[in-house]
């Protein structure tokens, strides 16, 4: 039951924003509203749900989405966008900018959360777009499969990370199989499906939030200067992450209230020094840290060495923030939706009828994973749900963990639709419609998905 009222929300949403023409943010606020009731809360139950969603969506990206925002507005009034995307064009050709645009994301989504890195490279994005006439989705598709492949695949990120350790498995081994996986991820999901999209379509972004300019090159900033700017927060998170490989700390979140964190850390590490090193890599490797730090950067670099006063600089930043708020309310109202079927018990309920299936234990995880995805937004949650129901099945198929992770991981992306905060980020940062985000996002997942379990099959069969 607790599945068709999913369905019955999907149905509700589609004829708030299509026929109704509501904004997106009060048609997903009055889904989960209706959802929770059909779930068998009651009406303050449901409130408090949406509020919750609310607040613990806010609470984990609201600053991230507004130090990336700020980062890009100084990158893209720099000029350091067009000169990093001058250098990335004339490298791989007109031909070939899915190929920079896939690799980008990859590199920059090793050690960086999906949000932060997706905010980070939106300006290269609409720069590429300006510079070479391609439409943004074209542009940004390989991009942005590249960064949910590293989110959904690849330790350190938080959900593959707590797999592999609930299966027993390797995290170098997890990480070197995900790595094999993301290449017929990308290729396919990414650059592949791209190349289907229409020829013709908007190449600058939606007013308001970046304007990508034409500059001479003599007029613009140094190379390096614009990569540590952007880099920045890349280098942090990635060295907190070998901290973290180094250390055995990958499974401990100091940003989990149910979780005494100073108590893993003694127990894992019990020497002093070492305990100092790794909070303060967790601590500059955190996305709202990292952003934040490169955003000073940039005001430094990016702007008042290049002769713009304080005052200008701060006046811009605060524009960017402006510009992000109807972001923040559909992001927020997404999350509240998420919440409600959280609480709804829909994941308890998929779990619970899991266990008795006699499928493929990959198939199986997928599965899973999948019909989580779908059913609370989060594909964090979808993945970290799953392990906990599949560790048992998976400690007695014999089938390598590794590749039980890859095959949760790639379960965890699948069926993006509207209670996904980057489905939401995508439709709004790209300009686009619903149906046109369905078209292009949530295919998009729905094909790296597909490839990450044909990947851990034929592994599995190769190996």
């Amino acid at each position: 039951m607790p599945l068709l009222w999913v369905a019955v929300a999907v149905a509700l949403m589609l004829a708030l924003l299509l026929a109704a023409k509501l904004d997106a943010f009060f048609a997903l606020l009055l889904t989960a509203l209706a959802v929770g009731l059909l779930n068998g809360m009651d009406v303050l139950e449901a409130l408090r749900s949406v509020l919750r969603g609310v607040g613990n969506t806010l609470g984990s990206v609201a600053l991230v989405l507004v130090f990336g925002a700020m980062l890009g507005r100084l990158v893209d009034e720099s000029g350091a966008a067009h000169a990093i995307t001058t250098r990335l064009v004339d490298a791989f050709g007109r031909a070939r900018v899915p190929y920079a645009m896939a690799l980008t994301g990859l590199l920059v989504g090793l050690p960086m959360l999906y949000n932060a890195g997706f905010l980070l490279l939106i300006p290269l994005v609409y720069a590429v777009a300006a510079a070479t006439g391609l439409p943004l989705v074209r542009v940004g598709v390989p991009l942005a499969a590249a960064l949910s492949v590293t989110h959904g695949f690849l330790p350190p990120h938080p959900a593959p990370t707590f797999v592999a350790f609930a299966y027993g498995a390797d995290v170098n081994r997890t990480l070197l199989v995900g790595l094999v996986a993301t290449i017929p991820a990308i290729l396919i999901g990414g650059i592949g499906f791209s190349r289907l999209l229409p020829a013709r379509g908007a190449t600058e972004p939606p007013p308001g939030l970046f304007t990508p300019r034409a500059t001479a090159r003599a007029d613009l900033p140094g190379l390096g200067v614009g990569l540590l700017v952007v880099l920045l927060p890349v280098l942090l998170m990635l060295v907190g992450s070998v901290v973290d490989v180094a250390m055995g700390t990958a499974a401990l979140d100091p940003m989990r209230a149910d979780v005494d964190f100073a108590a893993r850390l003694a127990e894992t590490v019990p020497d002093a020094a070492g305990r100092r090193v790794v909070v303060a890599a967790k601590f500059l490797g955190n996305a709202t840290v990292a952003l934040m730090l490169a955003v000073l950067l940039g005001v430094w670099l990016l702007g008042l060495r290049r002769g713009r006063t304080m005052d200008d600089v701060m006046k811009s930043l605060g524009a960017s923030a402006a510009a992000i708020a109807t972001i923040l309310l559909v992001i927020a109202a997404g999350g509240a939706f998420s919440q409600v079927l959280r609480d709804g018990g829909v994941a308890e309920w998929i779990a619970a009828r899991a266990t008795g299936l006699a499928l493929d234990p990959l198939v199986l995880a997928f599965g899973v994973a999948a019909l989580l995805r779908l059913a609370v937004g989060s594909a964090t949650v979808a993945g970290m749900t799953t392990a906990g129901v599949m560790a048992p099945m998976a400690a007695a198929s014999g089938v390598r963990p590794e590749l039980m992770v890859l095959a949760t991981g790639a379960g965890s992306l699948m069926f993006s639709h509207f209670n996904d905060t980057g489905f939401w980020m995508f439709k709004e940062y790209f300009g686009l419609t619903v149906r046109e985000t369905l078209a292009t996002w949530s295919v998009m997942e729905m094909l790296v998905a597909l490839a990450g379990l044909g990947a851990a099959l034929a592994i599995r069969a190769l190996a």
